[in-house]
């Protein structure tokens, strides 16, 4: 094995009787390296992205929430908020009440999320502050401003063209109880009228696409409620763990409802981003499958190339299938040539991205985006992923190489 190894590292890098058949290598391996290389880069990439969703959502969602298991409103949220914030490690606790509204500016109008929540409370188991790209911070006594003021999303913004503080939104709730009168439609709703005091975002497109933060006050009043809340947002203390208070908590409250730290909060969109990375990572595995068709084609000239040599190994006393394992080790190592020089190729791109942020990003119609780079994080099990394919590539193309080669041998003499 040594011998046949040792033979063709020497044909490797040998210069080829004919020209072509040099340049047909080298586009072998500079295929395979881009592929790989470009295969790395986009796994860093989403890595990115995830790493971004994990940061954006550190800001604005609480370390733990509580729901009802059934979906509903609990009852009394306010009770529950103040049972668990009696717990040890816990630091806040306070009742949010999210529901379906309509908003109206002037003569535009969408269906919205009403997102009621204590002001005073809300700046301090989230990072809100950071997140306003326009206008001022919710204040802390929001409710009694004339009309109260408001939080709106970039989303709420952009579809309403409401961007200054003084303009007001009118918010509209079906009643929940009681018939619709047809001759007075208007009667089957409550309304109000808020200002939009800042504009958020979070980069979390179901909270920016339709999101009015308002106090908690105003969206009971406007949705028909007195001490009930969709959730309970609790903050755990600095030196406590939220995965092992979520527990505790989920013990203290009983059965009757779903207690989820951050990362079950996003449950859904980790998944997405994790589906999206792997798919697109089979795609280009795919790719990479084609590029390697370029070596089965430069090991079938070189083969050719080299059918006296193959005699001359032959009257040595060379066995079939020695000779094939030469071509064999040929056609792994420009796969493993390839292949090592893309990964080398892409984790260089990707830190060199990751520290200088060569590649940006731009928004539609000049708009200003938070990221202005794209964000990569190298995953060094990534690169363990990426190099499982080429590895498969290389075995399966030193076989064909290798029985090609035994093809063009004659018999075996006696």
């Amino acid at each position: 094995m040594k011998l046949e190894a040792g033979i063709a590292w020497r044909y490797l890098w040998k210069k080829k009787t004919h020209g072509a058949v040099s340049a047909i290598a080298t586009v072998s391996v500079v295929g395979v390296a881009v592929a790989t290389a470009a295969l790395v880069c986009v796994l860093s990439v989403f890595n990115g992205f995830r790493m971004l969703l994990v940061d954006r959502s550190d800001l604005i969602l609480p370390d733990i929430e509580i729901v009802s298991r059934d979906g509903r409103v609990i009852a009394d949220a306010d009770s529950l908020a103040d049972a668990v914030s009696r717990l040890d490690g816990v630091e806040i606790a306070s009742p949010v009440l999210a529901d379906q509204a309509l908003a109206i500016f002037g003569q535009r109008e969408m269906p919205v999320i009403l997102h009621g929540i204590d002001p005073v409370e809300f700046r301090k188991y989230t990072s809100v502050d950071s997140l306003i790209v326009a206008g001022n911070p919710l204040p802390d006594d929001a409710v009694d401003y004339d009309p109260p003021a408001a939080l709106i999303s970039t989303g709420v913004a952009s579809r309403l063209q409401a961007f200054d503080s003084d303009d007001h939104l009118f918010i509209f709730a079906p009643r929940r109880e009681g018939r619709i009168n047809l001759a007075n439609p208007m009667a089957s709703f409550f309304t109000d009228s808020v200002q939009c005091f800042g504009i958020i975002e979070t980069m979390q497109n179901d909270f920016d696409a339709a999101t009015i933060c308002v106090p908690i006050d105003i969206a009971r009043s406007l949705l028909q409620y007195d001490r009930e809340g969709s959730s309970v947002a609790v903050k755990a203390r600095g030196d406590t763990d939220p995965g092992r208070l979520a527990s505790k908590i989920s013990e203290a409250v009983g059965e009757n409802y779903v207690v989820r730290d951050r990362m079950r909060q996003q449950d859904v969109n980790f998944r997405m981003v994790q589906i999206e990375k792997w798919v697109t990572g089979l795609l280009l595995v795919f790719i990479l499958v084609i590029a390697s068709f370029n070596i089965i084609s430069t090991m079938t000239m070189f083969v050719l190339e080299k059918r006296r040599q193959m005699q001359t190994f032959r009257a040595l006393g060379m066995r079939r299938n020695e000779i094939g394992r030469i071509f064999g080790w040929e056609s792994l190592y420009i796969t493993l040539l390839g292949g090592g020089s893309g990964l080398l190729l892409g984790v260089g791109l990707s830190i060199l991205q990751e520290r200088c942020g060569l590649l940006k990003m731009h928004g539609g119609d000049g708009a200003s985006m938070i990221v202005q780079a794209y964000p990569v994080q190298l995953v060094w099990s990534d690169l363990w992923a990426v190099a499982l394919p080429v590895l498969v590539i290389g075995i399966v193309t030193a076989w064909i190489a290798s029985a090609f080669a035994r093809s063009r041998i004659g018999e075996k003499r006696q």
